[in-house]
């Protein structure tokens, strides 16, 4: 692996990095306390190609790689981690994929207009009751009249509300396991198709989370995705690139905690010194810097990997457990170094604390990658 990034990924980190520090950054605490959707970006973020950063310029894309990728997406997340998830999801699990795994008229109907910010997309994999188990997935889906029906719930969808192109995956026969999935391209105006209330939560509070309810919802044929019956292969390969994705958002957000802790312990004098200079407040920055480099570095080898169009599924979920469970340990020592300010949400590490604990749960909790990662060790 090549650790010396082109002056083309330098280019376009730093617009990435300007972006997120002139435009995001400042309205990030307002519309966390607002729980308001960062629909604002959207546009511009197009106009600078980070809509379509997977895309490829056949279609209207950027057509940059897995790297380049988590280059632009720490510097969004480091911003507002709630903006950075819209865009990651909008990115890695449906342009992704879509470009991977669409015919020519599924992606000329829809990759364009998804680069230029007209269309917004969703993923639609876990349930109510089955998350971690994603193929006891229990929407069912019947062929009729010659378009396919879909019925069930989908849970935890991120950009659901303001959501117009839905990857929503069911299973012909659930006795059928993995091999009964397929994926279908879901239009919001398709007939059967509800979105539920807003979830309220604990972080990433302007990120929409929501139900979506299928009622015998009409889906025509040409909007299944790849093959029927490929659905559980799409939606395993698909989460490989998510991890990563939130192994980023995770970076971001433990880069943050370690920026502010750092100006906080610079600037807070007791006992006469600043608290920088006492060796308590040294280690915690010290191992949050450690951690911060440990859990990039194994981003962009899983990013490389994918990239090449390798096996990076260990490698994605090792990402995304360490940088998730730093991005944690970051945020809490960040709180503690700024003591009871820490606690309030004048100071924008109270908003890291409740962010990064979603990196642990979502795209497969901790304990779904410990699991992942010690697969090989118990086969026979």
């Amino acid at each position: 692996m090549d650790f010396e990034l082109t002056e083309e990924q330098r280019l376009i980190q730093q617009t990435a990095r300007e972006f997120a520090d002139r435009v995001i950054a400042p309205r990030a605490r307002e519309l966390d306390r607002t729980g308001t959707f960062p629909a604002e970006f959207l546009p511009k973020l197009a106009e600078i190609g980070f809509m379509g950063i997977v895309i490829p310029e056949a279609y209207g894309g950027s057509g940059l790689g897995q790297v380049t990728q988590v280059l632009i997406m720490e510097e969004l997340h480091r911003a507002c981690a709630a903006t950075g998830v819209t865009v990651s999801v909008h990115n890695s699990l449906v342009g992704g994929p879509l470009a991977k795994f669409g015919t020519e008229a599924q992606k000329k109907r829809y990759l364009p207009r998804m680069a230029r910010a007209e269309i917004l997309g969703a993923y639609c994999l876990s349930e109510p009751d089955y998350g971690s188990d994603a193929a006891g997935l229990k929407t069912r889906y019947v062929e009729d009249g010659g378009v396919f029906k879909l019925t069930g719930t989908k849970a935890w969808i991120t950009n659901g509300a303001q959501a117009d192109l839905f990857i929503i995956f069911a299973t012909r026969e659930p006795a059928a396991g993995p091999k009964g999935i397929s994926a279908f391209l879901v239009e919001k105006g398709f007939p059967g198709i509800t979105i539920g209330k807003k979830e309220q939560k604990l972080g990433i509070r302007a990120s929409s989370t929501v139900q979506v309810h299928l009622d015998r919802c009409e889906v025509p044929r040409e909007n299944v995705l790849g093959k029927e019956g490929e659905g559980f292969k799409i939606a395993m390969d698909t989460l490989d690139g998510g991890r990563i994705g939130i192994a980023t958002q995770a970076i971001g957000i433990a880069r943050a905690s370690l920026e502010r802790a750092v100006k906080y312990a610079r600037e807070r004098k007791q006992f006469g010194e600043r608290i920088v200079d006492f060796q308590a407040i040294q280690w915690k920055l010290a191992d949050m810097t450690m951690e911060v480099d440990a859990a990039r570095l194994l981003t962009l080898r899983a990013a490389w990997l994918r990239e090449r169009g390798q096996t990076c599924t260990r490698e994605s979920s090792m990402a995304k457990l360490f940088a998730s469970e730093a991005a944690n340990r970051a945020a809490r020592e960040a709180v503690q170094v700024h003591g009871g300010w820490g606690y309030v949400a004048d100071f924008d590490v109270e908003r890291y604390y409740r962010d990064a604990k979603i990196t642990e749960i979502y795209e497969g909790t901790s304990e779904i990658q410990r699991v992942v990662i010690s697969r090989p060790y118990v086969r026979d």
